[in-house]
C-alpha cells in the first residue's frame, strides 16, 4: 500500500456552521473515503462568524434561509427551515469551532464525524449548537468522556488553537467557505473555492500525488 505523504496534503478550510460546508459535507467525505490511506485530509476552521454578540436581526434571517434555500437546491443537502434561528439566536460560530478543535485534541479520528454531527444538529436537527451543553451531548454521542471534554474546551489552548485556526485560513487569503487547499512540501494553493462536486476534484488531487 502507498504510504501517506507528510509533504502532500489537503486542507479542508470550513465551518460547522456555513450552510455551503453542508452541502459540500457529501464531497469531502467522497474525497477522503477516495483518497484514504493515500493523502492526509486535513480540517483548519475557517471562522465564518466567531464572537458575534447580537441576535440576528429578521432581515439577516432571512437572508440566511435564503442561502439555505439555494444550498439545498444545488446539493440536495437536507435543511429544517420552519422555526431554524429563532428569536434571539445569536450566531456566534466559535463554540462550535473550538468543539472540533477540542474533539481533533483529544481523539484526532473522530474530528470530521464531529464536525458533521454539528453540521447535522443545527441544519436538520435545530439544535442550537454554539450552546455548550449540546456540543458536549454531541462528544458523548460520539463517546467522548463528558469531563475530559468540558475541561479541554474550557481550556486557554483550545481557546488559542481555534483562533490560530481562523488566523492561518486569514494567511491563507481565504474569504469564503469552503475552501480546500493543496499543500506540496512549503507550496500552498487554492484548489477550490465554495461547493464543487467531488469528481471535479478528483483530477487536481491526482495530480498532486503523482507529483514529483
Amino acid at each position: 500500500m502507498q504510504e501517506i505523504s507528510q509533504d502532500k496534503k489537503l486542507w479542508y478550510v470550513a465551518d460547522p456552521m456555513c450552510s455551503w460546508c453542508w452541502g459540500f459535507a457529501p464531497t469531502i467525505e467522497a474525497i477522503r473515503q477516495h483518497y484514504s490511506g493515500r493523502l492526509a485530509v486535513e480540517l483548519i476552521l475557517g471562522g465564518l462568524r466567531p464572537g458575534t454578540k447580537l441576535p440576528i436581526a429578521n432581515q439577516q434571517r432571512q437572508d440566511i434561509l435564503g442561502h439555505w434555500h439555494n444550498v439545498q437546491r444545488m446539493t440536495g443537502q437536507p435543511f429544517q427551515f420552519e422555526g431554524a434561528m429563532p428569536e434571539g439566536f445569536i450566531y456566534d460560530t466559535e463554540p462550535a469551532s473550538r468543539g472540533v478543535v477540542t474533539v481533533s485534541t483529544i481523539a484526532p479520528h473522530l474530528t470530521f464525524p464531529f464536525f458533521s454531527a454539528i453540521q447535522l444538529a443545527f441544519y436538520v436537527n435545530q439544535i442550537d449548537v454554539t450552546k455548550p451543553e449540546n456540543l458536549l451531548q454531541l462528544a458523548v454521542d460520539l463517546e467522548i468522556d463528558s469531563e475530559q471534554f468540558l475541561q479541554v474546551f474550557m481550556s486557554k489552548t483550545t481557546k488559542q488553537q481555534t483562533q490560530a485556526d481562523f488566523s492561518q485560513a486569514q494567511q491563507w487569503g481565504i474569504d469564503g467557505f469552503p475552501s480546500l487547499i493543496i499543500q506540496n512540501n512549503a507550496d500552498y494553493r487554492l484548489l477550490a473555492s465554495g461547493y464543487c462536486p467531488a469528481e471535479k476534484l478528483y483530477p487536481q488531487i491526482d495530480n498532486l500525488i503523482d507529483s514529483a
